[in-house]
């Protein structure tokens, strides 16, 4: 009963953060399904724009829905000035939401659109979705390590969206990527640093990067203090439990990092025969219930 308590407990709260990350404030009527999915294919870019988000959010996994999303990830019609293809990013992002695999090739194509943004969010649509197809082309935009990883002249960001690539080999397990990784560790930007560090964890188990991550929580910049969290909660990082607690971020996103060491420790093969209860899920459910 304890187990299903806890999984229960703060089940929505990853969903809603993570929605409320990708929402780019976007305001717009309520649709229904059909609605949305004929949206996806009208003529004003910006309704189709909405109803990309609107279903990853609501996460309608309709065939129809699917296929439409999969072909605004060739859509040419919505590129920016500045050469972006929003309308393709809002479709990666969403496509990773609905857990549909038949997408994985086309987000795979992604990988080499010259929006740094698109192929950012599909890197971790891929990284959702843990189809081990993406892992060599993921690796290929790691090529030239940290010597080639320098912020792109006039933008803000790097030659890659290299947190992206990182985490998401972390989390499919691609061990064959430890090498190219672990320099990461040593490059210049904070973010990197800590999903580096996140990924690095995840494939070898190692406490030294679960520390690097805790460390990272007492960073002078908020943000970096968010995605430590973050990750921590990402990789169920228990011994961090009682400094998460204590971080410096809203109780919103410790809450979020406690659920998702707790969601770790109560992971098991078979369902039907829970773990036995020890300390450690009491510790984090009333580290939770302080924060409430």
């Amino acid at each position: 009963m304890f187990y299903a308590i806890a999984r229960k407990l703060m089940m929505n709260f990853t969903e809603n953060f993570a929605d409320a990350e990708n929402t780019e404030q976007i305001s717009g009527e309520s649709l229904t399904v059909e609605q949305a999915i004929a949206n996806l294919r009208h003529e004003d870019l910006s309704l189709r724009y909405y109803a990309a988000w609107w279903i990853g959010r609501f996460r309608v996994r309709e065939p129809k829905a699917i296929q439409a999303l999969i072909d605004l990830l060739q859509e040419e019609g919505d590129r920016t000035d500045e050469g972006g293809f929003p309308l393709r990013r809002n479709a990666a992002r969403a496509l990773g939401k609905l857990g549909d695999l038949q997408a994985v090739p086309s987000l795979i194509q992604c990988l080499n659109c010259p929006d740094y943004y698109v192929r950012e969010a599909a890197a971790q649509a891929l990284e959702m979705l843990g189809d081990s197809r993406a892992i060599a082309p993921l690796l290929q935009l790691l090529a030239g390590g940290v010597t080639a990883a320098v912020q792109v002249e006039g933008k803000p960001h790097l030659t890659q969206p290299y947190s992206a690539i990182i985490e998401a080999l972390g989390t499919l397990n691609a061990t064959e990527a430890i090498a190219q990784i672990e320099p990461f560790m040593e490059h210049s930007v904070e973010r990197v640093k800590n999903s580096a560090a996140r990924a690095m964890f995840q494939l070898t188990g190692e406490r030294y990067y679960g520390d690097r991550l805790t460390d990272a929580l007492d960073a002078e910049d908020l943000q970096l203090r968010r995605s430590a969290l973050m990750d921590l909660g990402a990789i169920g990082y228990l011994p961090a439990a009682e400094a998460i607690s204590e971080t410096l971020a809203e109780n919103s996103l410790k809450l979020i990092a406690l659920k998702g060491l707790l969601e770790h420790h109560l992971e098991v093969p078979d369902p039907e025969q829970p773990p036995s209860l020890d300390q450690d899920p009491i510790r984090v459910m009333n580290l939770m219930d302080s924060l409430l």
